[in-house]
């Protein structure tokens, strides 16, 4: 069995490390960055991928992956474990479909509510005791679901015509397109607040950052995953909003 995941803030890594640490110890859990990725999956029958939903809908850089994969998935049994802010109707779902097309055997779907990662928007943001406790919380549930699979019973949330019709309707329908192609408008960076530091640029999945001189700069191709925005530590990127107004880290609640 592999757990393979992608996570900027570190909820799906969380997810997934949590799961398979009380399903099976001995399971690898690696990023979809790794350089191993791909043969490690070759080498495995069993997955659970970890990923946090946007919109609805799977991430750019996700998807890509699945794509530069794709003859590795057929025949693979996966356990999708989809990490959200409030609500995606068939997270799961919405990846396990794309895994099918390349013959993968889905056998469940989890959804796990988590910190919301959008740093610089004042929407879904709760105090950090509230977030703590969804933590908790959906550590507790990922650890009831890896018991049940244990006996036999596979959660199956996300998969079905009811959660499709959810996330379309609410999200995919006027958002989806979000995710169709990197995000080129750029990152917003703050040059009288950026020390240089780097560490955006070593956090970046997609390699989008350089530091020039003493500032960051941000490329076109952006997964709009905010990690950058989460682990600058003075607070000057912003994405989609004018001012961060909470950096959510998995590590925050977790330590």
């Amino acid at each position: 069995m592999l757990g393979i995941y992608f996570s900027a803030t570190g909820n799906s890594k969380y997810a997934s490390e949590v799961f398979l640490n009380d399903l099976d110890t001995c399971a690898p859990v690696i990023s979809i960055g790794d350089k191993n990725a791909a043969q490690m999956l070759k080498e495995t029958d069993e997955v659970v991928f970890s990923y946090p939903v946007q919109y609805s809908a799977v991430p750019k850089i996700v998807r890509d992956f699945i794509e530069r994969t794709a003859p590795l998935w057929q025949g693979k049994r996966v356990f999708v474990i989809a990490t959200m802010a409030m609500f995606s109707g068939d997270g799961a779902g919405v990846l396990a479909r794309l895994l099918k097309k390349h013959g993968a055997v889905i056998t469940g779907g989890l959804h796990l509510q988590m910190p919301d990662s959008i740093a610089d928007e004042k929407v879904l943001k709760r105090s950090f005791e509230k977030n703590k406790r969804l933590v908790e919380k959906a550590r507790a549930k990922a650890v009831k679901a890896a018991r049940g699979i244990k006996s036999g019973r596979y959660p199956q949330q996300g998969l079905g015509v009811l959660p499709r019709f959810a996330g379309f309707i609410t999200q995919r329908l006027w958002f989806g397109h979000r995710t169709l192609k990197y995000y080129s408008r750029g990152l917003k960076v703050d040059a009288q607040k950026c020390i240089g530091c780097g560490r955006c640029a070593c956090v970046c999945p997609t390699g989008n950052i350089l530091v020039q001189g003493k500032t960051a700069v941000g490329g076109r191709k952006c997964t709009v995953c905010y990690s950058c925005v989460n682990r600058c530590p003075v607070q000057a990127i912003t994405l989609l909003g004018k001012e961060v107004i909470e950096q959510t880290a998995i590590e925050k609640y977790t330590d």
